[in-house]
């Protein structure tokens, strides 16, 4: 079924449900929308979540403004994956997109199991949170980074944005000579103004999702010498220039809010797509970008309303991206479109309900390889192997498929290393693996973990032999 097709039906399929009785009219009395999404920025690489080097003074800013929440993750460890999850409001595995390019990335003699094959594309048969919001009467516009495909049924004027703009679009990551507009920070900002300013009288969702900080690094050369009279060495200058220009684009889109008088209307989000790369620790938190420790997933996040948020909040309710659709469908006032949605909407909290949610625990999947290893990970190799992760509540459950499928499974749990188990009320850090003086915690976790992975048929990487062997992929794309 083509996209035309699909939109039709879907249409029909919400009128048949009394989900809407007439077309949705635009109205002004619906809040606006802006998500702003940054690239690869860490969690410890904000002001306001600990760093005492990096400056981000207009993120620090909205952070006082509005809610925090401490404990917000990425839906992957990666760039594809993570918007995948985001956009389309589902896990890895039921839209496949696991990883950049190839799921095979690393030296393949040192694989022990055959991974999952990678889509690099989210399907046109997902409804995206555009398109929902498309449905509602909001005008959509997408400013930056997409990722997810470029085809007739995938690229993202067909998956619900009204307008797209990418300054980067040919090569996103090719170094440039623009002093001025590094990463394209800048010329992304002023077109989603220019689309706010055009559509101010309508209700609009703007999804700005900059490249940067993705390497490669760039920065005006007034913020890399602030941050060399700081000491810093070039490499360091660079990455904490980049970060100031980025914090400098969020104070000047506020302003132009403020001007037209939209902010009172607007709900804004700003957070980023996964971990910083090893240019950054995440000290305490373990890994980096690519990895499922903390580093690698847990996100600076932030939520500005004002009149609805209150101001200088924080909730530690751990939540996740994916739940970013179910929000943005219930801030706009219509029930979800898609037929399977994994997260929740955090309305209740924004609103300023009690910690918690009605899920018992989120969820991670990575069904394949990552190569690079990152600061204080498992592996010297790898960034990441088969594994798959659940938070629940303050514990934390690592299971590795390698030794999971090939030393014995709950017979050996023992004996092997495929449990990892950490209490991250104590120990954030992910340094103390519980999983041989807590049995009966890691036994109740990992029925949980495997239940989900059944229920949401989370395709598993399987054995190698002498027939079926895993075929080198590519490590070209971003990483």
């Amino acid at each position: 079924m083509d996209k035309s097709s699909r939109l039709l039906l879907l249409l029909l399929l919400t009128i048949s449900h009394g989900w809407a009785q007439t077309a949705p009219k635009p109205s002004s009395k619906q809040p606006n929308i802006v998500l702003i999404f940054a690239d690869d920025m860490g969690y410890k690489d904000c002001g306001f979540t600990g760093s005492n080097f990096f400056e981000t003074p207009n993120i620090d800013a909205l952070s006082k403004r509005g809610m925090v929440f401490p404990n917000a993750y990425a839906g992957a460890g990666n760039c594809a994956p993570s918007r995948a999850c985001l956009l389309s409001g589902q896990y890895t595995p039921r839209h496949g997109v696991f990883a950049v390019g190839s799921t095979t990335r690393g030296p393949v003699e040192q694989m022990r199991v055959v991974p999952v094959l990678n889509k690099e594309e989210l399907a046109g048969r997902f409804i995206t949170m555009a398109e929902g919001l498309k449905q509602a009467g909001y005008v959509t516009g997408l400013f930056g980074k997409w990722h997810l495909g470029t085809d007739a049924e995938t690229s993202p004027t067909a998956q619900g944005f009204d307008t797209y703009f990418d300054s980067r679009q040919n090569n996103p990551n090719k170094k440039r000579d623009e002093p001025t507009d590094p990463k394209g920070i800048f010329s992304l900002t002023d077109k989603a103004q220019s689309f706010i300013t055009i559509n101010k009288d309508k209700p609009f969702f703007v999804y700005l999702a900059h490249h940067a900080i993705h390497s490669n690094l760039e920065a005006r050369p007034a913020s890399i010498e602030k941050f060399r009279k700081k000491g810093a060495d070039s490499k360091k200058a660079l990455y904490a220039g980049c970060i100031y220009d980025l914090d400098a684009s969020v104070g000047q889109l506020f302003a132009h809010l403020d001007k037209l008088g939209l902010s009172k209307n607007t709900l804004v989000i700003f957070t980023s797509d996964n971990g910083a790369t090893q240019q950054s620790s995440q000290e305490p938190l373990r890994g980096n970008k690519g990895g499922y420790y903390e580093g690698g997933i847990r996100e600076p996040f932030i939520a500005y309303w004002p009149g609805v948020i209150k101001e200088g909040s924080a909730n530690p309710t751990p939540i996740i991206n994916l739940d970013l659709y179910p929000t943005f469908l219930a801030v706009a006032g219509v029930k979800n479109p898609s037929p399977t949605l994994d997260g929740e909407s955090l309305l209740p909290l924004l609103r300023g309900a009690a910690m918690g949610t009605k899920r018992p625990a989120i969820f991670w999947h990575f069904p394949g390889y990552l190569d690079v290893p990152v600061i204080r990970g498992r592996d010297s190799v790898f960034r990441s192997r088969p594994v798959t992760v659940m938070r629940k509540g303050n514990w934390k459950i690592h299971l590795y498929h390698e030794e999971w499928l090939l030393d014995g499974g709950r017979a050996k749990i023992d004996q092997s290393n495929a449990v990892e188990l950490y209490d991250l009320a104590t120990d954030e850090g992910e340094r103390t693996n519980l999983a041989s003086s807590n049995k009966p915690k890691r036994d109740e976790l990992l029925t949980d973990l495997l239940a989900w992975l059944n229920k949401t048929k989370a395709p598993m990487p399987v054995p190698i032999d002498a027939t079926h062997k895993p075929i080198p992929g590519t490590a070209g794309g971003e990483n």
